[in-house]
């Protein structure tokens, strides 16, 4: 259970840190992807390659 728990995380907010409601997995890529946090209510623009994440902007 715990090896199929490390291949996906939750992606967090760049603005307060907090879970957003995606998760990944380490093969997905994500390209100019408008991301919104429910918890401040901010959408980022990100991109995502093996579990590293890139902010690109910001809006609120």
């Amino acid at each position: 259970m715990k090896e199929h728990e490390e291949k996906k995380q939750w992606v967090l907010c760049p603005w307060c840190g907090s879970k957003t409601r995606l998760q990944i997995f380490r093969e997905t890529e994500l390209k100019d992807f408008p991301l919104f946090c429910p918890k401040c209510r901010h959408e980022s623009i990100i991109n995502a390659k093996n579990f590293t994440i890139e902010t690109k902007e910001a809006r609120r």
